[in-house]
């Protein structure tokens, strides 16, 4: 999972827990996300990558640039 790259479902901010789809498994699936930095906004539609991962189905993500 770390490395993969994800686009955002639902913002992640502060006190939220956001989605992303991460391609895995030949598809697309759905991972409660959080920005790494804390205090980070990633708006819904933004690219994200992986950073850290929490099974079953919580990652932590970075947006690329």
């Amino acid at each position: 999972m770390i490395g993969k790259q994800g686009r955002v479902t639902g913002r992640i901010a502060p006190g939220l827990v956001g989605e992303v789809m991460v391609e895995v498994r030949g598809g697309s699936e759905a991972f409660h996300a959080y920005a790494m930095t804390p205090g980070e906004e990633i708006p819904k539609g933004a690219l994200v990558v992986v950073v850290e991962y929490q099974a079953p189905r919580t990652v932590y993500v970075e947006a690329l640039i």
